[in-house]
């Protein structure tokens, strides 16, 4: 029986993290591009303890899986995906992904650090559905959602204010039939 890698891709993989991984994650919330990016919290500086806690939570939890995006010519670590919140009675989780390394970011090495989450998601843990929301303005991963084959399904109005302006917050959803069909497309 051929298996398929699970975890590494033609230039990332997918791995565990570190605790020195608390530090550059700690580092990548003091840039508040990545921040305001990634959450509709406020966005504030996070400390390396904070951090490396919240990792510790996530490693124990049974309901999320949370890996470190790592370059395979340096390993390097240059963000991490996210899935969460999974309701295995549905089959049905969230899906986030956060490139912290500025110089990796609109490089496509999101777009393969999140084929590989799909193809855990959908046929490691078996879900049959992965969701995940996006502000109006983060039209490069809105451009990466889509790609993947992401469709989107609701739109929470006026959701977020940043800098005295209303944005649009969207909500996608892919289900495991619609990103094998895009898989057997792609062959």
């Amino acid at each position: 029986m051929n298996l398929s890698p699970l975890f590494t891709g033609a230039r990332v993989r997918l791995g565990a993290f570190c605790p020195e991984d608390a530090q550059t994650f700690s580092r990548w919330y003091q840039d508040s591009e990545f921040t305001r990016h990634l959450d509709a919290a406020p966005a504030i500086p996070k400390s390396e303890s904070r951090l490396a806690r919240w990792l510790e939570d996530e490693e124990r939890s049974r309901d999320s899986y949370v890996f470190a995006i790592r370059t395979l010519d340096t390993d390097l670590i240059v963000g991490f995906v996210h899935i969460d919140g999974i309701q295995w009675n549905h089959g049905v989780a969230w899906l986030a992904i956060g490139i912290g390394e500025p110089d990796y970011r609109g490089r496509s090495i999101g777009y393969e650090a999140m084929q590989l989450a799909m193809q855990f998601a959908f046929h490691e843990i078996n879900l049959h559905r992965l969701q995940l929301t996006v502000f109006s303005y983060n039209t490069r991963a809105i451009r990466l959602y889509e790609k993947l084959g992401f469709r989107k399904e609701g739109v929470f109005r006026e959701a977020l204010n940043r800098d005295g302006q209303r944005y649009h917050m969207f909500l996608y959803g892919i289900l495991r039939r619609e990103w094998e069909d895009s898989l057997n497309a792609s062959s």
